[in-house]
């Protein structure tokens, strides 16, 4: 199997987020990054497990700077055999999604994976849009995933139960919990990420769309309400009135 895992690069979830330039720009002072657990944890996880019990390569992708080579070793380290990178800074998830369409477009990866979202804008847009470009099917959120003789059998939780589907031949899926189990990368093979090779590739000719008009902060969150448990007529008049959620 020839399989591309798709990771990005995103704040630690401790990271304090402000913005800057009139609030249009995330202010990157002093903030760690990580890779996105979404696309590490179960989307390359999964996909070197495939790899192993049934043959094949792995590579990882990543559009971005020299900055984001730290978390593409990551992903070597876990056990993908290579690695590109991309070298823009893309501005929208549509600009990421055609990069990455440049680039896959004519090397027949046989599955191509995402995270379900990113933990920073948790937009869910890439995957689709990615589908979409190289004319592949779609599964997203998939949360259990089993590959035989060139038919994936893939589950994801729905309202209320689970969907199973069954696609033939290459298709792009979104990553959810439950796909697979995170690992941790050994000394060995953190060691063996360093000789493995990280090809870096100049970006397709790609118009952005979309634009920043501004970022705000969400309301700070309001102390808690003490409630007699036998006032019932409190209760109700502040979920009323100021939850307003009755």
């Amino acid at each position: 199997m020839k399989i591309l895992v798709c990771i990005t690069k995103t704040p630690e979830t401790t990271a304090k987020i402000a913005f800057t330039d009139g609030n249009k720009e995330f202010n990157k002072d002093g903030v760690q990054y990580i890779m996105n657990p979404y696309d590490e944890w179960y989307a390359l996880v999964r996909a070197l497990e495939l790899k192993e019990a049934n043959g094949g390569t792995v590579t990882v992708l990543n559009v971005g700077d020299s900055s984001n080579d730290i978390i593409i070793r990551k992903g070597l380290a876990l056990g993908a055999d290579d690695a590109v990178r991309i070298d823009t800074d893309a501005l929208s998830a549509y600009q990421t999604a055609a990069q990455i369409s440049a680039y896959a477009s004519d090397k027949s990866y046989d599955l191509i994976f995402l995270g379900k979202e990113s933990i920073d804008y948790n937009g869910s847009e890439v995957g689709g849009l990615l589908a979409e470009m190289l004319s592949l099917p779609y599964v997203s959120y998939v949360s259990h995933l089993e590959v035989s003789g060139g038919v994936s059998t893939v589950s994801r939780d729905i309202e209320g139960g689970v969907e199973v589907s069954e696609v033939s031949g290459p298709f792009v899926l979104s990553a959810a919990k439950g796909l697979a189990e995170q690992r941790i990368a050994n000394m060995k093979g953190i060691m063996m990420s360093k000789r493995k090779p990280l090809t870096v590739v100049p970006p397709a000719d790609v118009e952005n769309p979309v634009e920043v008009v501004s970022y705000t902060l969400p309301e700070g969150k309001s102390g808690v309400k003490m409630i007699a448990p036998d006032d019932m007529q409190e209760l109700v008049r502040l979920l009323h009135e100021e939850a307003k959620v009755i």
